[in-house]
């Protein structure tokens, strides 16, 4: 298994990010960070009222991930972080300067379709099903993360990505 990395399960809210983080997590023995508890109060305000946020407004969020994962490799120990990473160049800030290897990202992909029907069952506490068509015209595809489809159980997709990444 590898030391010192950390792994971001990236995608558009409801792809699974939090679930399968927390999955992993267990079976790894791995922290999980969830993104969302790192959000400022302001872009909280503004995602529960409904509006997507700006660049501006997640570049602080960004760093201060970039911080926290950071942190866990240079103690030596490895994490999870769910972050919807939506942009090459968000994907970037979080990776810093880091060597290849020590951050991995992993998209958890679905339609837009699989993804609000699972919206319909869950209560975020801040972020609407509202906002999941602006997170997919925002998405820029990734070329540097392995892709995962979600048209699986939570469990199942965990299974995928510990396979995809050689953490059997």
């Amino acid at each position: 298994m590898a030391d010192n990395m950390a792994v971001i399960l990236m995608g558009v809210t409801g792809s699974g990010k939090t679930t399968v983080g927390e999955i992993l997590a267990g079976r790894l023995g791995w922290s999980f960070l969830d993104g969302d508890d790192f959000h400022p109060a302001e872009n909280v305000a503004k995602m529960a009222a409904g509006e997507p946020l700006t660049d501006e407004d997640r570049w602080p969020w960004l760093r201060t991930l970039a911080d926290e994962i950071g942190g866990h490799i240079d103690r030596g120990a490895s994490c999870l972080l769910g972050c919807s990473a939506l942009k090459a160049e968000y994907r970037l800030a979080l990776r810093g300067e880091r060597q290849a290897g020590q951050i991995r990202f992993v998209h958890l992909s679905g339609s837009q379709q699989l993804i609000a029907s699972r919206l319909q069952s869950r209560v975020h506490r801040y972020m609407p099903a509202s906002l999941l068509r602006s997170q997919f015209e925002a998405l820029e595809a990734p070329t540097d993360a392995t892709i995962i489809d979600i048209d699986a159980t939570p469990d199942e997709i965990a299974d995928r990505v510990l396979l995809a990444l050689n953490l059997t």
